[in-house]
């Protein structure tokens, strides 16, 4: 099918999930997550004001930099590394083709 792109997540126990979304929907990654039914709360809803749907990027893609509010979200987050990004911020596209990320764990509090 066109305007389809194939997304390899990775669960928190490690298990790969291989998801297939639309770049023709204005989906994000966290909406498509919970469209396959995958443990991401997304809580304020996609408006970078949490970080419930907060991935760890393991391929190599060229993402578009991150938001000031995106960069404040994750400065606040637990267990964020280099190449952490929030899912809501991710929006499907065809340049995400191929994207393999991994569900970081959840907060402690």
């Amino acid at each position: 099918m066109d305007n389809m792109i194939n997304i390899t997540l990775i669960d928190r126990e490690g298990v790969e999930h291989q998801l297939e979304g639309p770049t023709d929907m204005n989906m994000n990654l966290m909406e498509l997550c919970k469209a396959y039914e995958l443990p991401v709360k997304g809580t304020c809803g996609g408006m970078a004001l949490c970080s419930t749907c907060h991935v760890y990027v393991l391929s190599d893609h060229d993402l578009h930099d991150m938001s000031e509010d995106e960069e404040n979200i994750l400065d606040q987050a637990f267990f964020v590394k280099d190449n952490s990004r929030l899912g809501c911020q991710l929006h499907l596209s065809d340049e995400l083709e191929g994207l393999t990320v991994q569900l970081a764990p959840e907060s402690e509090n």
